[in-house]
């Protein structure tokens, strides 16, 4: 579960490394996110390597959805499955993925539906 002042990870190639969830989406007096929802972070810091040519800046606000939580989840089938770290990748107001790769791999979720293209930039499904 994702709330406000969580420190998480990017997983595309957009430039940034680190980011802090702003905001939630979704509903009035949202408290906590998953897997799939949308929300509004800030760029805390950049790869090393892309500084210079890096597609986003320090102390921009984005979108961004949430691909990965530590918290536990099921899938339909009743298998549970649940993630090391908490990672979000970054998207513009089109909802179009910034970045042209996603490293990683990303839940069966993201096979369907509004992020489909998801699956087709990233390294694999769990």
């Amino acid at each position: 579960m994702i709330q406000q002042q969580t420190i998480l990870k990017v997983l595309d190639n957009s430039g940034a490394k680190r980011v802090k969830c702003i905001k939630l989406l979704g509903g009035y007096k949202k408290k906590n996110s998953s897997i799939g929802d949308s929300i509004i972070v800030s760029v805390k810091e950049l790869r090393n390597k892309s500084r210079n040519i890096s597609k986003v800046k320090k102390g921009e606000v984005h979108k961004a959805v949430i691909l990965k939580t530590k918290s536990k989840a099921f899938n339909k089938d009743g298998s549970l499955y649940f993630f090391d770290s908490n990672c979000v990748c970054l998207v513009n107001k089109q909802s179009k993925v910034i970045g042209s790769r996603i490293t990683g791999s990303i839940p069966k979720i993201f096979k369907k539906g509004k992020f489909s293209k998801f699956n087709n930039i990233s390294v694999g499904t769990i």
